[in-house]
């Protein structure tokens, strides 16, 4: 019987989005499985192009004789699992995609790397005959050799780096006293291990009550074989790590392996540090900051099941484990766990699914869940776990919000308000440490009054107008415009413009104000180099600076029991950016920057400073009340139709003439109404937030409907829809499901 494969080609293309059959080879038979990567004759020039095996068929899709054979195994390539196939066709379908572009997606390691050889050189003469041998090379005045011989009479085995680098003898002479049978070079295989310099520090932290319930509750569960997806609510410092912990050492016990999401700029030393305290070399990283090398062997000891543990960003939830039993992602609420290249998967979603696949289970964690997952506890589809305390009852920080309106017309222009300064002066007094958050946040171009806190927001949409050179507010959901006032149309205050202030300028009025300070500053300047945020966060940890200054990355997950005083600057910088989860995004942000604050035996103190101490982000985030907040901001939802209450897709469409975006625009949304579908909502066509990039236009459509396979079925009828027509080789339109950040 004939066999044949479904075949993907290697190419990210529209066009090429399908699969090929090809005969497989009787040869070939044997080694041919969905995952593999096989090398086939393509084209009218039967031109040699690697592709992935989708499935393997005994049915022909055609003419049995038309149908061309495989040629070969793609050298060097890596083998796939097929549940990771199947997630890949699942991402396509649900995310819109290539099939290819799914596949690179769920393929950490593309190619084969060089494996990395630990090699010795060992004496294979007895001493006598070494000696004699010796005398022989020494009569000749072979230096090289007698050099070599003498220090293995001393050492019989001796690294092969040692001897060419110290010994300053060559792999010739080396070879040649092999050749003799004088000595033998072993080689043994060693991986690059990014965690291998670290040095297990031992763990025996007991749970306290309330941690233990979450555990118990995990694990009944899971020995019963019943897996959920849990959503753990716990406050700052409730000791979520730990319960994570403890979850794992069941999983391993019973021989399955976890993996735990973090968003990466949280990866740090110290958190990598408590989970290798506790499981040592069972575990690994994976991060976009490895070499090529390094990954490619934490794939490989994935695979072969020498890690059962891999803690990394998105990209980890594709390691190779081939009997997963717990999917753990930390600070779920994170933006970054959406991808922000094709496919725009979230990693949460896709978690779920290979979860459901795997038969593994999966804890969502965070002080700040997104409205998305804690709305998925209320229709039941998640389970809810919480932990209202933090560890040995610790209070939570007392929190100052600080008017800056009031400060402008006491006559204080500082980015420091004075209650932030005097609290400031006090720490450093006590040699206690603070930091200084400035939320900048999706710093887009929206414009606020600073005498009366006012920002201009679109009448259709209720997000903040974005400026445009400089003279037009843009809503960048429906297309509104109006021109940008010079007064402020609510109190007629010239002080109405954008937020300039960056962490160097901060930075640099600090060490004005507080000379004795000392002070680091940690943002996207200061740590474009490999190992340049442990270098900072180390040095703040072992106490060499008084004040750390930065942004969003300093308020991840970071532990300093020193920090008494948090200080957050400009809080509104996040609230009013284009974007209907501006709110939520605040309030995670305050909250999780306040939690840094008084994780030690000192109680902390927080200052958020902003022109608008009503909003109820603030309010809620001063009193760290989630549900407060999550209470107002569904209202909110519920009354636009925002998700979760209902699902959004973005259509982004991307073209070289404007005319030909428009054009195809206005088609599409045409396509869209005349598919009628009840309850469906269309926004646009409009201009994207950024109108053009590189010399490409990009416009718009948002749908919006309560029903998301409703939206995935229109993806599926658009794609249709734009298969095989002429003008799409210059024009491209992809798809963005319940979009995280404005295009």
């Amino acid at each position: 019987m004939a066999y044949f494969a479904n075949i993907i080609i290697d190419i990210s293309h529209e066009k090429l989005d399908r699969t090929f059959q090809y005969k497989i080879p009787e040869e070939l038979f044997a080694q041919i499985h969905p995952g593999v990567q096989v090398n086939v004759p393509f084209g009218k020039g039967n031109r040699l192009m690697k592709g992935f095996v989708i499935e393997v068929t005994n049915q022909a899709e055609f003419e049995e004789s038309r149908i061309k054979e495989i040629d070969s195994l793609a050298a060097g390539s890596v083998a796939v699992e097929t549940q990771l196939i199947a997630l890949a066709a699942w991402i396509r379908k649900n995310y819109g995609a290539t099939m290819n572009q799914a596949l690179k997606t769920v393929i950490p390691v593309k190619q084969e790397m060089k494996v990395k050889e630990k090699r010795s050189v060992h004496l294979l003469l007895e001493e006598n005959a070494a000696k004699e041998q010796l005398a022989v090379y020494q009569k000749k005045h072979n230096t090289a050799r007698a050099r070599l011989l003498e220090e293995l009479l001393l050492h019989k085995e001796l690294s092969y780096d040692v001897i060419t680098r110290k010994l300053n003898v060559t792999g010739t002479v080396i070879r040649a006293l092999e050749k003799q049978n004088i000595l033998e070079i072993r080689r043994e295989t060693t991986y690059r291990n990014p965690v291998g310099h670290l040095e297990s520090k031992g763990y025996d932290l007991q749970l306290n009550a309330m941690q233990q319930a979450v555990v118990n509750r995990v694990i009944q569960d899971m020995q019963a074989g019943a897996n959920f997806t849990y959503l753990l609510h716990g406050v700052t410092g409730s000791g979520k790590t730990e319960v994570y912990m403890e979850l794992i050492a069941d999983v391993l016990s019973r021989g399955k392996q976890a993996i735990v999401l973090i968003p990466e700029i949280a990866l740090t030393y110290q958190t990598v540090m408590r989970f290798y305290s506790r499981f040592g070399d069972k575990v690994s990283i994976m991060n976009s900051r490895l070499s090529a090398g390094e990954r490619y062997d934490q794939f490989l000891r994935a695979k072969n099941g020498e890690i059962s543990i891999m803690i990394g960003p998105r990209s980890a939830l594709f390691t190779p484990f081939a009997n997963l039993g717990l999917i753990i992602i930390d600070e779920e609420h994170e933006s970054s766990y959406k991808s922000e290249t094709l496919p725009k998967y979230h990693a949460r979603e896709t978690a779920i699914q290979r979860a459901k696949m795997a038969g593994a289970s999966v804890v969502l964690g965070s002080a700040t869940p997104s409205i998305d997952s804690f709305y998925k506890t209320k229709t039941g589809e998640y389970q809810l776990l919480e932990m209202k305390d933090r560890v040995s009852k610790r209070p939570m920080p007392t929190c100052h919000v600080v008017d800056l309106r009031e400060e402008l017309k006491g006559g204080n222009l500082s980015i420091l308000s004075r209650k932030l300064q005097e609290l400031m002066e006090e720490r450093l007094k006590k040699k206690q440490q603070i930091m200084l958050f400035l939320n900048r946040r999706g710093i887009s171009g929206f414009i606020s009054c600073r005498a009366c806190g006012h920002v201009v927001k679109c009448p259709h949409c209720d997000v903040s107008l974005s400026l445009h050179n400089r003279r037009r507010l843009v809503c960048h959901y429906c297309g509104y415009e109006e021109e940008a006032p010079s007064t402020c149309p609510e109190c007629g205050s010239k002080y109405i413009s954008g937020f300039k202030a960056g962490t160097q300028k901060i930075e640099e009025i600090v060490k004005q104000r507080f000379p004795q300070a000392k002070v680091l500053r940690m943002d996207f300047d200061t740590t474009r180099s490999k190992d340049s945020y442990e270098q900072i966060l180390s040095a703040f940890s072992n106490q060499e600076a008084d004040i750390l200054i930065g942004t969003q990355m300093i308020v991840k997950g970071h532990d300093f029991p020193n920090v008494t005083l948090v200080g957050i600057l400009a809080a509104d910088l996040s609230m009013y950016v284009s974007d209907y989860r501006a709110s939520e995004r605040t309030f995670q942000l305050l909250t999780q920057a306040a939690g840094r604050a008084g994780r030690g035996k000192e109680l902390g103190e927080v200052v958020i400073q902003t022109y608008n101490p009503k909003h109820y982000s603030i309010v809620t985030a001063k009193n760290q009340d989630y549900h407060a907040f999550y209470e107002e901001e569904i209202r909110l939802r519920q009354l636009l139709s925002y998700p979760p209450v209902s699902h959004m897709a973005l259509l982004l469409i991307t073209a070289e003439e404007e005319m030909a975006a428009e054009q195809m625009a206005v088609r599409l949304a045409n396509v869209i109404r005349k598919a009628d579908i009840e309850g469906l909502q269309l926004i646009g066509p409009a201009s994207a937030a950024i109108g053009k990039v590189n010399d490409i236009y990009r416009k718009v459509i948002y749908l919006k409907h309560k029903d998301y396979d409703c939206l995935v079925n229109l993806k599926d009828r658009i794609e249709l829809f734009l298969k095989d027509k002429a003008e799409m080789k210059k024009i491209h339109v992809t798809f963005d499901f319940d979009p995280m950040n404005g295009v």
